[in-house]
């Protein structure tokens, strides 16, 4: 791969939240677009293209320290950069 295309493409793991490990502003800032069963997703909480998973809120239930409870959904999951127009570069499995 050339270094343009490693840049394109979004990383395996990404999380919005700032307390996990696989939290990246940087990357969240370019805009990160989800398609998980042949669907385009807006309310991922995190992905995995290798393990075929993303997180997503459970409705409005908090956990005891305030943060949203999520359930782990498996199936497809592909990821690009939003930033890139039309044909982006997708990663997926």
């Amino acid at each position: 791969m050339t270094e343009n295309s490693t840049n394109d493409t979004p990383p395996d793991r990404l999380s919005v939240n700032a307390r996990s490990e696989f939290f990246d502003a940087d990357k969240l800032q370019r805009g990160i677009g989800i398609r998980f069963k042949d669907r385009v997703r807006t309310d991922i909480e995190e992905y995995c293209i290798s393990e075929g998973w993303v997180r997503v809120q459970a409705g409005k239930s908090m956990d005891r320290h305030g943060n949203p409870l999520t359930i782990k959904l498996t199936g497809p999951v592909e990821a690009w950069y939003e930033d890139l127009g039309d044909n982006p570069t997708v990663a997926k499995a």
